[in-house]
């Protein structure tokens, strides 16, 4: 049996997206469900769109949630092994020059002979290409009319990522691919390269859509949290942000709910992926924080508040506080509503009380007084 090998291959154009994570937590428990490798590539070929310090950032990322790759490649560094895979397309026919920036489905370049330009695939009339997704458990077919003739290698001598993608899956011999849904129509444009370039085609499964909780609608940049460092800012523990998503679309044989890293990576079985969109509610990621929040040692839970104690307050303090709030509290920013009362003296709008506020309080005071001397 071939050794699994996955990959994640984020774009270095921001910081890490939840289902982004999520795809890197199924490909590396896949992997390592079966003692295979996990590949981490870097897809920098678009340089118009790279975001200084994300790869970096991504790194660290992944790192944080203990994802740690047996292998690192940077797409940008391979640029000749691209140009080489897309010369042997044109010789063999599958691919040919382009001169113009026609959006036909079938490109009016492929009946020329050009010998300099872009690069298109040549996509046969009338054939069915087809494959079985491992995450949808069914086939899945589309007939090459209706695809159409992909840029392969720009005109700049950078690949697109349908190039790129498939030759590195082929010569890194990744055996699953896991991606978001979103690719699922180029698919029968990767399946005819793989095909052209006589590799063997990974195994391939496409993760459903991760909705809103609140609105159904597929997690938005605009309108929700969607970046893990967001989640980690906010309070939320690492291990309690993963075991989340181990959940948005995979489900254990006896619908365990707490896992472990390594706990995940031992149950983990395809057969496990689920075909509806999951739905994010942030209670249910509360609940998840909440039971490693109370799994911590005070001691722990101190060290993980750091940066949420108000600055100057009494450690003393501080100590005898958290037992008080340990099983209320969600998100370590919980900390400051919960108890910052304790080290800070409140705020009161003096208009709420009234002007004759401080005759009130005088007479307050004195009634309370009276009811203690008077009880025996």
């Amino acid at each position: 049996m071939a050794k699994v090998r996955t990959r994640f291959a984020p774009s270095p154009t921001g910081f890490l997206h939840i289902g982004s994570l999520r795809t890197a937590l199924y490909a590396f428990a896949l992997s390592k469900h079966d003692m295979g490798d996990f590949i981490l590539r870097i897809e920098d070929t678009d340089q118009k769109r790279e975001v200084e310090g994300s790869v970096e950032a991504l790194q660290k990322a992944l790192k944080k949630f203990g994802l740690v790759w047996d292998e690192l490649y940077i797409q940008s560094e391979r640029l000749p092994l691209y140009k080489k895979a897309a010369e042997k397309l044109v010789k063999d026919g599958h691919a040919y020059f382009c001169q113009c920036d026609s959006k036909d489905l079938r490109n009016p370049c492929r009946d020329k002979d050009y010998t300099s330009g872009a690069v298109r695939l040549k996509v046969p009339d009338e054939q069915t290409v087809s494959y079985r997704d491992f995450v949808h458990k069914k086939e899945i077919s589309w007939n090459t009319d209706t695809v159409y003739d992909a840029t392969l290698l720009k005109s700049d001598g950078f690949p697109t990522y349908h190039l790129a993608a498939m030759v590195d899956d082929l010569d890194m011999k990744i055996s699953h691919i896991l991606r978001g849904h979103d690719w699922l129509p180029s698919t029968p444009i990767h399946l005819l390269i793989f095909d052209y370039l006589e590799g063997k085609r990974p195994e391939i499964g496409h993760l459903t859509d991760i909705l809103s909780g609140e609105t159904g609608k597929k997690l938005s940049k605009r309108r929700d949290s969607v970046f893990v460092e967001q989640f980690l800012e906010q309070g939320y523990l690492p291990e309690a942000v993963l075991n989340f998503v181990m959940l948005l679309g995979w489900a254990s044989k006896d619908n365990r709910e707490l896992f472990t890293l390594e706990e995940f990576v031992e149950h983990f079985d395809i057969d496990g992926f689920q075909e509806a969109n999951p739905r994010f509610f942030y209670d249910k990621l509360d609940w998840f924080n909440g039971s490693y929040i109370r799994q911590k040692s005070d001691d722990e839970l101190f060290e993980l508040l750091t940066s949420f104690i108000p600055k100057g307050a009494d450690q003393k303090v501080v100590n005898q506080v958290i037992p008080l709030i340990k099983d209320r509290i969600k998100k370590l920013s919980d900390f400051g509503p919960l108890a910052g009362f304790f080290f800070e003296k409140p705020e009161v709008d003096k208009k709420l009380l009234g002007k004759n506020y401080k005759e009130h309080l005088t007479k307050a005071l004195e009634a309370i007084e009276k009811d203690i001397l008077l009880d025996p």
